[in-house]
């Protein structure tokens, strides 16, 4: 499903499987590791960091959880419902309007503009 969807090889050497790269980017997010901690299995650090980079910049990622979510919607596997309880959405003080201790209000606060 998503060998379409990556940047096909430029000139150069042959680079390191696109399924081992991915396989190797989603670990490191998964488990929350390091670049330089990814298990030898997926390929050299620098060669996986570099691919997510380039991907991300190019869109590639954008365009796969694009397909991905179109095919699981075409299939009714996806409810688009969501909802937000902005009970538990809090502000802080400041943001909600609160005068700084001994500051003073604005100008345009107080119909002066």
């Amino acid at each position: 499903m998503l060998e379409p969807l990556l940047p096909k090889q430029r000139m150069g050497r042959p680079r390191a499987d696109d399924r081992r790269v991915l396989n190797g980017i989603v670990f490191k997010f998964r488990s929350g590791v390091a670049w330089r901690d990814v298990p030898e299995r997926y390929g050299s650090w620098r060669s996986l960091h570099t691919r997510f980079r380039r991907w991300a910049a190019d869109g590639t990622f954008t365009r796969m959880l694009q397909v991905a979510q179109a095919r699981a919607d075409a299939a009714g596997d996806v409810d688009w419902l969501v909802a937000v309880d902005s009970t538990i959405v809090r502000a802080h003080q400041h943001a909600a309007g609160a005068r700084k201790k001994g500051g003073t209000r604005c100008s345009a606060a107080r119909g002066a503009g």
